[in-house]
């Protein structure tokens, strides 16, 4: 049973790290408060900036180790460093806690507004303004505002904080952050299962003709076959069953974000640059499973045209099998970015996703 992810707006509040949130965009809501990552363990590996946050899931295991568990997307959101089919401006980390820890309650939480809110990572660490990760630095002039590096220092700067620093400082840390051009708008992220529908006699009919059609390498001359829907059309461009496939699957929950089917596969987006080899893990150096994949309709919720230039068929995520406990820190997982090979009539498939 796969489950699926879809991106719905809420209240902020309810994002926060004491409701274990499964999240898009905003800042990270840490699980683990005090042994945040940093700059240095999300450098983008071709501009050297820090990766932001993408989004979160909150995934935890049948075993005491992982009673609470969360795994974190970033990436860059320079437009030089979004390659095809590189994962080099991607990073994944994994987190999670015991049921009785020293952050938060053993007792589930309650979904009200004001319960919980001592449990803040400001109490344990210094976090940036404008990103959310660990920040070693501060303001020289407030010494108030803290940064993970100089760009967003920079950035910040730029952008309100050399008006407000002399005179408002201790008001500038409650600066709403959502449009501060660096975040991704923010989402919850509902999960559901997925329901398959069984194709209909006809819908068999016409995949086995078009089956048969790419083994004798016709598909590609067929322009007005009377199809059983857009998405065959689409796929017929395409020329690739894996992305026919794809299409097929999705098209019942077109809005879907997040694929969770932890131990399970894959569902490529072409049959071009298919993972072949997972990095074991760097803890235990045990093997690691797929978890889970991120859609190419997230793309859509990014919203400003500043994110445009991000781009990916599927982001699919590999995580430690036995999810070795880690000590006292985010552990690196592994992605993978595949994109849909570019070749005629790419240009309208990726309109139609």
């Amino acid at each position: 049973m796969v489950d699926l992810g879809f991106a719905k707006c809420c209240e902020s509040w309810r994002l926060e790290s004491r409701f274990f949130p499964c999240k898009v965009g905003g800042k990270p809501a840490w699980l683990d408060l005090k042994n945040i990552p940093g700059k240095s363990e999300l450098e983008c590996d071709y501009c050297g900036d820090p990766c932001v946050f993408l989004c979160q899931i909150y995934a935890p295991l049948n075993n005491p180790d992982t009673f609470h568990r969360t795994i974190y997307i970033f990436i860059c959101r320079n437009v030089e460093c979004c390659k095809s089919n590189q994962n080099g401006n991607l990073k994944v980390f994994r987190s999670q806690l015991n049921k009785n820890n020293i952050f938060y309650s053993p007792e589930p939480p309650i979904e009200e507004k004001y319960w919980g809110t001592d449990v803040d990572v400001s109490k344990w660490v210094k976090t940036c303004h404008i990103c959310g990760i660990l920040a070693p630095c501060h303001c020289s002039k407030c010494k108030v505002i803290n940064y993970c590096s100089r760009i967003h220092q920079i950035h910040d700067w730029k952008n309100g904080h050399r008006e407000t620093c002399s005179t408002k400082a201790v008001n500038t840390k409650e600066r709403l952050i959502k449009d501060n051009g660096i975040l991704f708008p923010e989402y919850e992220i509902i999960i559901d299962f997925e329901e398959i529908e069984k194709p209909t006699e006809n819908e068999e009919k016409e995949l086995e003709k078009y089956n048969a059609m790419i083994k004798n390498n016709t598909a590609g001359t067929l322009q007005h076959e009377d199809v059983v829907n857009d998405l065959s059309k689409i796929a017929l461009h395409e020329k690739d069953q894996t992305f026919s496939k794809f299409r097929v699957t999705v098209q019942n929950h077109p809005t879907q974000i997040i694929r969770y089917d932890i131990g399970g596969e894959i569902l490529y987006i072409s049959s071009d640059n298919q993972i072949t080899n997972v990095p074991k893990c760097p803890e235990c150096n045990g093997n690691r499973q797929f978890e889970f994949q991120i859609m190419p309709q997230l793309l859509y919720y990014l919203g400003s045209t500043d994110f445009k230039c991000l781009d990916w068929g599927i982001l699919a995520v590999f995580t430690c099998e036995q999810s070795c406990k880690p000590n006292n820190k985010y552990v690196r997982e592994y992605i993978w970015k595949q994109d849909i090979v570019q070749q005629e009539g790419s240009s309208e498939i990726k309109q139609n996703i």
